[in-house]
């Protein structure tokens, strides 16, 4: 698969457009504002689509042309760690401040990754090289010196943005012949021994070597930003006399040299009363690299093999399952019911095979119908959100260019899809002969959404504790609160209305008024058994693409490959559905007529494996010590697994529903 190209705008273009994502957050935000507006946001969002299509950009971000000498700003994000999971505003350390700390506008995604994008001291004239500017220089205090240290020991890495492209560090493969890849961000710093020495000290990088590459337009001599590198280094600055202010001459480099500073000077320690003075380098490069593909290089990966691997093996489980739902429906079942309408008695066909003895209770309602019918309306729009999510981002519309634009659209498209909800719920429950309705939208707009958000607020407790930038501000709860209350539970009850009013789906076969015994089952047949089966080869089929997700997700990664997450998933829906339409005939021959949550309950068992392997990855991929750090992991982990059952449940759930109501009106019954 390959990186997705942008298409490029017209040079004189001044104004910025903005992708999906960011038009549904602006949009989310709108009717935060407004409650009222809530009922009538879809339809602006449909005639956005219809009026102001052409509008749409991508990736997200309009290019912007620079002239020589031209004012560049850099922008601070958040601090990150691997091994915390903690996010921290930049500013929390002593770094150098500019006069006046402006906050840039987050989009509600970037608030809930924790995000913290502000304005910073680091200046940049186009295409005019600079050589060992002094940015500040701080005393440290006992307080800050300890500040430094816990960052330095928890590995905390600082994200800086320039033209909206994130800072990165080169990295060498041993394999000379390999790609280039990035580190985002660089160290605060490191720990370290002199030579001789055997007490480890601190040393923080306090001198950044930065790279701007630039691509020309030889016609208008203006340029545009393709890349935006950096070498961090630490070293111990000296000066003439007594410091007086950012222009006093360092005997340590010299402004006005032809070279950077290198790291064979002495390193800077991180201890009380030490003086550290922060200074940068600036080089431009020209790269023939475009604007439109700029980001092809932080997103090209390295692992295309193993992906395509993913993808042979998932479609080898598929294949397999096609045989033997192949052998059942054209072989048994085409036989069976073959046989059946040609014998002229009941009591010929009651020995010919078990699956139609139970025709009277096949679709007798189970035990617990309503919240089974909650369940299913929470997975059809599960299903629909990601549906979606996936098909805009494989087409480019959610570029990470857009930070927080993936997560932003991934709220409201589930918001839009409480309609598809109420209306599936609905339509199962007058099935089954019910007769509260709002009972059961009620329930369908709050169990699901309801669990999740008491999670979160439990886990967003902690990280408030730990006072890092990744707890959501209450603002933001707000808004989500809003968006839950003010526009998904009324589409739910909008939906349900719907799908209550139509006739009610009936089903292919009478049902008898006296339950049927069920015979005793084989050991096989067990249903936690046969359930905890079932699950398998669903989860085999997305585990290699769940090792890319989780790597992005917990070790702080680019993952851009949506054509291979759209195979991948595409995959996961044929093979839960195959895998339960083949069980669900297996314990139909037995003659035990109990699919209903069975059906549910066989995909659906792939979260448990799912969950497994998070606890798995845990344990040999990740360096988490802290206690709070795991509990963050597992919390997120236990959600994201919640979500996969719900949603492979309702497709294996669907698949046994279309299997027997075709299976059972394919025979002839009197």
């Amino acid at each position: 698969m390959h990186i997705d190209r942008y298409r490029e705008r017209g040079k004189n273009e001044g104004e910025r457009e903005h992708s999906l994502g960011s038009v549904l957050s602006r949009l989310t935000m709108a009717s935060v504002r407004q409650p009222a507006l809530g009922l009538h946001l879809w339809i602006l969002v449909s005639l956005l689509f219809f009026i102001h299509a052409h509008s749409f950009y991508l990736p997200g971000v309009a290019p912007q042309d620079f002239r020589k000498a031209n004012l560049l700003k850099v922008k601070v994000n958040k601090l990150t760690s691997t091994k915390t999971q903690l996010p921290y505003s930049y500013y929390s350390l002593p770094f150098c401040k500019p006069k006046k700390i402006v906050d840039s506008a987050e989009n509600l995604g970037e608030v809930l990754r924790g995000d913290r994008i502000e304005n910073s001291p680091y200046e940049f004239k186009m295409r005019e090289p600079q050589m060992c500017n002094i940015v500040c220089h701080v005393v440290l205090d006992t307080k800050t010196a300890k500040e430094f240290k816990e960052k330095i020991d928890d590995d905390y890495w600082v994200n800086m943005i320039l033209d909206n492209l994130p800072l990165v560090v080169p990295v060498q493969r041993s394999n000379q012949e390999s790609p280039i890849v990035y580190g985002h961000g660089f160290r605060v710093g490191l720990k370290g021994r002199y030579t001789g020495s055997k007490d480890e000290k601190y040393f923080i990088n306090n001198h950044l070597a930065f790279t701007v590459k630039f691509h020309k337009d030889p016609e208008t001599e203006t340029a545009r930003i393709v890349g935006f590198e950096v070498k961090p280094f630490s070293i111990k600055h000296a000066y003439e006399g007594e410091w007086k202010d950012q222009k006093t001459r360092l005997t340590t480099c010299d402004p006005h040299a032809k070279k950077a500073v290198t790291d064979s000077e002495s390193p800077q320690e991180v201890e009380d009363k030490k003086e550290i003075i922060f200074t940068y380098d600036v080089d431009y490069q020209e790269s023939d690299v475009k604007w439109a593909s700029r980001w092809d290089t932080y997103l090209l990966m390295g692992d295309d093999q193993i992906h395509w691997f993913s993808i042979v093996n998932s479609l080898m489980i598929v294949l397999f399952l096609s045989g033997m739902v192949a052998m059942i429906m054209l072989r048994t079942l085409y036989r069976d019911i073959s046989k059946y309408n040609q014998l002229e008695t009941q009591e010929e066909a009651q020995e010919e095979t078990g699956w139609k003895l139970v025709h009277g209770d096949v679709f007798r309602p189970p035990i617990n119908s309503d919240l089974l019918c909650v369940y299913v309306g929470t997975g059809v729009q599960f299903f629909g959100m990601i549906l979606v999510t996936m098909i805009f981002a494989a087409f480019g519309f959610l570029s990470p260019s857009n930070r927080g634009g993936l997560m932003t659209a991934m709220l409201v498209l589930w918001v839009f899809m409480s309609l598809f909800a109420g209306y599936s719920s609905a339509r199962l429950y007058k099935m089954f002969k019910g007769t509260e309705w709002k009972k059961i939208t009620i329930r369908t707009a709050l169990i699901f959404p309801g669990t999740v958000f008491a999670l979160f607020f439990v886990l967003n407790a902690l990280i408030w504790g730990e006072k890092s930038s990744g707890a959501v501000p209450f603002g933001t709860m707000f808004a989500l609160v809003v968006l839950w209350f003010g526009i998904s539970v009324p589409l739910v009850f909008v939906g349900a209305y719907v799908g209550f009013k139509k006739p009610a789906l009936e089903a292919p076969v009478r049902t008898n008024k006296i339950p049927r015994q069920i015979p005793e089952q084989a050991w096989y047949m067990n249903p936690v058994f046969s359930i905890l089966i079932g699950g398998i080869l669903p989860f085999g089929a997305v585990f290699i693409e769940l090792f890319f997700i989780l790597t992005s997700v917990w070790l702080h990664q680019f993952y851009y490959i949506f054509g291979f997450l759209f195979i991948v998933f595409l995959i996961l829906i044929v093979t839960c559905a195959e895998i339960t339409i083949v069980l669900c005939y297996f314990q139909l021959c037995s003659e035990d007529y109990h699919w209903w949550w069975r059906s549910y309950l066989t995909s659906g068992s792939s979260a448990l494996y799912l969950f497994l392997y998070a606890a798995f990855y845990f344990s040999t991929k990740l360096e988490i010590t802290k206690p709070v750090s795991g509990l963050l992991y597992f919390g997120y982990m236990l959600i994201v697994s919640y979500a996969f059952f719900v949603l492979t449940g309702t497709i294996g759930f669907y698949a046994c529903f279309w299997f027997t109501r075709l299976i059972y009106s394919s025979v002839k019954i009197d």
